[in-house]
């Protein structure tokens, strides 16, 4: 494939995704590293994407933006209610993962009277916890990845895979059959050793998030022990995560969470 094909080509990916890894664009174009990063460097001098450690990130404006401030104002009520009912499935002495997303913040303002470790690569989650004396909190390190105030990439995938957690609480993008998917590449390594650093895993998702792919897989409904949801998650995904043995946890505003599922099925 020539240049300017390719060119086109990381361009066009771009215009889709959040972020590429160069291993993956190497594999994806059949170009070698020092190819695909000409490409780069071309694309980033046309304002295209941004280089960053690892890979490249958009900088194209897409009809679905990733931004805190805008997450975090929809779907608002669902989102506390939610956060409220995941945060009562924490105790006092537990190791706590949290991961990224406005979904999470609302679950860390339910623990501050909470005694616990929280662990996370989460800006906005460990600001929850400034004034707390309750709640000792860690950090991951790495990348911080812009307008999400999450951190990625190796050092935050090093640090996880040291820790042992009781539990870890995270939001995603996607919620199929097929599992769980999220929209950024780098940000799916952090998801994935998450899940492999706690006894339970616990998502926190309204019902937008069910039936929709988000294009990278991360995981299989099998990794997952609980999903806390809102009051309009559609019937046939409540009888997917029954099937599958998920415990699902529908959160009522204003009342005690409501179990509608069991692990056993």
């Amino acid at each position: 494939m020539r240049q300017a094909q390719r060119v086109l080509r990381v361009q066009e990916l771009f215009s889709k995704q959040e972020f590429i890894n160069l291993e993956e664009l190497c594999c994806l174009l059949n170009a070698s590293k020092s190819s695909i990063r000409r490409d780069l460097i071309q694309l980033e001098d046309k304002g295209v994407l941004r280089r960053v450690h690892g890979g490249a990130i958009s900088l194209q404006t897409r009809d679905e933006v990733l931004d805190f401030g805008r997450l975090s104002g929809s779907s608002h009520d669902e989102k506390t209610s939610i956060g409220e009912a995941a945060a009562s499935l924490v105790h006092d002495h537990q190791t706590v993962i949290l991961g990224g997303g406005s979904t999470v913040v609302e679950v860390a303002k339910h623990l501050g009277d909470k005694l616990i470790q929280v662990v996370t690569n989460s800006i906005p989650v460990a600001q929850v916890f400034w004034d707390s004396k309750q709640v000792e909190v860690t950090l991951t390190g790495g990348y911080v990845y812009p307008r999400l105030g999450v951190q990625i990439g190796p050092i935050c995938e090093r640090m996880l895979r040291s820790v042992s957690a009781d539990i870890v609480i995270m939001g995603i993008r996607g919620i199929t059959a097929q599992g769980i998917s999220d929209s950024n590449s780098l940000n799916v390594e952090s998801i994935r050793a998450m899940i492999q650093a706690a006894h339970k895993v616990v998502i926190v998702a309204d019902h937008s998030k069910f039936g929709r792919d988000a294009m990278l897989h991360v995981a299989k409904l099998s990794d997952i022990d609980q999903i806390v949801t809102d009051r309009e998650l559609e019937p046939e995904f409540m009888q997917l995560l029954k099937d599958q043995g998920i415990e699902c946890i529908v959160a009522q505003p204003g009342t005690k969470p409501n179990y509608a599922g069991t692990l056993n099925g």
